[in-house]
């Protein structure tokens, strides 16, 4: 098997562009996620970028803080305790970023359909109320028909809703540990990245700890993402700060207000490096 460890630099530098559809895998809005692959799109100026996310998090929040989110497709998008996403509100109240919403159990769905490789999901979520009608790309359209369109159960002539699978160009997945090829566990909930990794056309592991593989047999049955659909993997302890990583590390609650309350504003150009700060602890790349 292919060693697949690169530094955070090369992974972000080889798998994202300008425009991209981009995931990034959050286990509830201030748990596990790959804030920092987010940090490094910032630092190289990513820009254009069409958001995926199950639940938003401090990832989204900066990039929609620094401009860099042209559209975003979300289940939730607050920060539970710590508030509003103020990056992300900003960015949307300004017109600088669409926000297309739906429920977190339709964001499940349509990332079940990506790695079902499915055209469309039919479900009886998000129907015959605003998610359905209302749409953040065609605003001055109500109701909506194109964002959720109808359709008939041929079995039992229900109407359903038809959802749009997810296939994002690009994940960027937090996993608890992983080896060096690929292979990996997540502890605590997934919020669908078992589902993201099937769905996406290319997909980096952001991992807090690596282990030798001997360790990923040990426990076969924790192992929810394997090799064959993983392209690279980057190690990065504290890949979730300020964010939780169960079993790991809870949420720096002090830095995460701070954070967020930085964002209300639009930042300096001279003082961008401000909005990411690296993790409380020396971050080793292999």
């Amino acid at each position: 098997m292919q060693n697949k460890l690169i530094s955070m630099q090369e992974a972000v530098s080889s798998y994202t562009w300008d425009g991209m559809t981009y995931c990034h895998g959050a286990a509830f809005p201030v748990g596990s996620d790959s804030v920092a692959f987010g940090k490094e799109m910032v630092k190289q100026g990513r820009k254009d970028l069409n958001v995926i996310c199950h639940c938003g998090s401090s990832q989204v929040n900066l990039l929609a803080a620094v401009g860099a989110v042209r559209r975003c497709e979300v289940g939730f998008s607050g920060l539970e305790v710590y508030g509003f996403a103020n990056g992300l509100n900003r960015a949307v109240t300004s017109g600088q970023t669409i926000i297309e919403d739906y429920s977190n159990g339709a964001m499940a769905f349509r990332l079940f359909g990506g790695a079902m490789n499915w055209p469309f999901v039919p479900a009886t979520v998000n129907i015959s109320n605003d998610q359905q009608w209302c749409s953040g790309d065609i605003p001055e359209t109500y109701p909506a028909t194109e964002k959720i369109p109808t359709i008939t159960d041929p079995f039992s002539g229900r109407t359903l809703g038809a959802f749009r699978s997810l296939r994002p160009e690009v994940a960027a997945i937090h996993v608890t540990m992983a080896d060096m090829y690929g292979n990996a566990i997540m502890l605590g909930s997934e919020w669908s990245r078992f589902e993201m990794s099937r769905a996406a056309e290319k997909v980096v592991l952001v991992a807090d700890q690596i282990v030798d593989t001997d360790c990923m047999r040990q426990y076969p049955n924790l192992v929810r993402i394997i090799a064959e659909v993983v392209d690279a993997v980057v190690y990065w302890p504290m890949c979730s700060w300020p964010q939780a990583s169960c079993g790991l590390y809870d949420s720096d609650e002090e830095h995460m207000f701070m954070m967020n309350k930085a964002m209300k504003r639009e930042p300096r150009p001279t003082a961008r490096s401000g909005c990411i700060p690296t993790a409380p602890h020396t971050n080793t790349e292999t």
